[in-house]
């Protein structure tokens, strides 16, 4: 085998959506070439063992920000063993701030950008005979009328398995400073009929989740639409389709369609990071706060959509308490879930302006999140990174939907409650990860119970109803002795199915 795309997941389920992208679009090298998937949870002498298997003459590598340090070693590695070997990076993590990577003096070859039709181009050059001089090559924007979409390349297994990538266009034509998106200018559609043809096929081999990587789908409200009616028209059981929206931009003619989705059929993330609006500004993100607020009652109040929301903690000039506000905001709209981000310094982003005015130090390793500012010194980000990874596990696992808010339902900041119960729980736990789900909602009782001073009895109830959100039949030791036995013998009995995945499933059982 001539070429090899090789690239190292975060997880086995994610497909690599860019390698098939490259791939598709190899034009007459295509049979000369293969594909390899890893993910960052295995050895990388064992990557490599498995590529110099395939003994190729060009190996591409995918580089993230999510990879960085283990695909440093299998190029290394790569280097070493086999130094004819011609490398070539890719990937954004690699596509900015280039010469200051440690990882690029194991490649013969960095190209920055989209590399669709450039890394094909590079491939022909150098089977020739021919080597380009400069090392680092800046890939033209591709149009989508000059690619091949590489949907055929997801394979049975993919299609049984893993998360189907998918995308209407690229580019974002914001400026939010934070992100690699604001970057890419300007928007580019896919032609709607070739699309839809690409999809039909999907949906003709079985696949039941789409996942839109598009970070404005809602812009373009003509593709938009046709798409949620391509969907709408053909659903049956199971579908399951999310998509990434601009939070203030929502019109009648899209509610309209959106609405009339069976629960638990949608899901919309929606990047709120901030509502502050002088904090926006600061890092040239336009959003209307109210339309976005009166877009998300609809969303929770007339349709089955399941809202994931994007909120960022660090941003420039953002106190602890102006997050907080943010956060209770935030509560106060009712999205399923609401996604605590640490802000990451991505490279070749603007947000580095801020640096000296605001105190912004990061951490200079992946995946490069502050560790501190000029108004949220280490200890309290440090704190925030820790509810985080709490609020992930009781407020938007679906595990705890009625009995989380028990913690908030005295006090006026839902913030404020839930810190003081993380504080709590790591005094306990002194870790973030790796609890067991019987655990955790022990100890939600007893905080509760003794902290709170809720009545034990009344917050068994509330545990055993959203225990049983994931058809969960055996009650808890731990909750028994607060249960009568009718109900106890009751919930085991008690299952529902809901066409949507686990996680959202369990946000829509009663």
């Amino acid at each position: 085998m001539d070429i090899l795309l090789v690239t190292l997941n975060a997880k086995y389920i994610h497909a690599s959506f860019g390698l098939r992208y490259l791939l598709a679009n190899l034009g007459e090298l295509r049979g000369r070439a293969g594909l390899m998937e890893f993910d960052i949870h295995q050895r990388p002498l064992d990557i490599v063992e498995a590529i110099l298997a395939r003994e190729p003459r060009i190996v591409g590598l995918g580089v993230y920000i999510w990879n960085t340090t283990e695909t440093a070693e299998v190029a290394a590695a790569l280097r070493r063993l086999r130094p004819e070997l011609v490398i070539v990076m890719g990937g954004p993590e690699v596509s900015y701030e280039t010469d200051e990577q440690a990882i690029v003096q194991w490649a013969d070859y960095v190209i920055t950008g989209e590399a669709d039709l450039a890394f094909a181009d590079l491939c022909r050059r150098l089977l020739a005979g021919e080597k380009p001089v400069e090392r680092t090559l800046a890939a033209p924007l591709p149009d989508f009328s000059q690619l091949e979409l590489p949907y055929d390349l997801y394979t049975d297994d993919d299609v049984a398995h893993r998360v189907i990538y998918v995308e209407a266009s690229r580019g974002c034509p914001f400026s939010c400073e934070f992100c690699l998106s604001s970057l890419d200018i300007p928007v580019r559609q896919v032609a709607l009929p070739r699309l839809l043809e690409a999809l039909q096929r999907l949906l003709d081999r079985g696949v039941k989740q789409f996942k839109f990587v598009d970070r404005t789908f809602n812009l373009n409200l003509q593709t938009s639409r046709a798409l949620l009616q391509f969907f709408l028209e053909r659903h049956r059981p199971g579908l399951f389709f999310h998509f990434e929206m601009i939070p203030d931009r929502l019109p009648e003619a899209l509610r309209e369609i959106i609405a009339r989705f069976p629960p638990g059929a949608l899901q919309f993330e929606v990047g709120v990071q901030s509502l502050d609006d002088e904090v926006c500004a600061r890092i040239s993100r336009r959003q209307d706060v109210a339309r976005l607020e009166q877009n998300f009652r609809f969303l929770r109040e007339q349709t089955g959509v399941h809202v994931h929301a994007d909120l960022i903690a660090g941003l420039p000039g953002e106190s602890l308490t102006g997050f907080a506000r943010g956060f209770d905001g935030l509560i106060r709209l009712r999205p399923q879930e609401i996604q605590v981000g640490i802000l990451k310094r991505l490279r070749g982003t603007p947000i580095k302006r801020h640096d000296q005015e605001w105190g912004m130090r990061y951490h200079p390793h992946p995946p490069y999140e502050v560790l501190e500012t000029r108004l949220i010194d280490f200890a309290s980000m440090q704190r925030l990174r820790r509810l985080a990874r709490y609020w992930d596990l009781f407020g938007n696992s679906g595990n705890f939907v009625e009995s989380a808010p028990l913690l908030w339902a005295r006090q006026e900041s839902p913030f404020a409650a839930f810190s003081a119960f993380c504080d709590w729980l790591y005094d306990r736990l002194r870790r973030t990860d790796s609890i067991p789900l019987v655990h955790l909602a022990e100890l939600l009782l007893t905080y509760l119970h003794t902290v709170v001073g809720l009545d034990a009895h009344a917050v068994a109830e509330v545990l055993w109803k959203d225990y049983q959100r994931g058809n969960r039949g055996r009650c808890p030791e731990f909750l028994r002795q607060y249960l009568p036995e009718a109900d106890v013998k009751a919930g085991a009995m008690r299952t529902r199915t809901v066409a949507a995945p686990k996680r959202q499933a369990r946000h829509l059982r009663g």
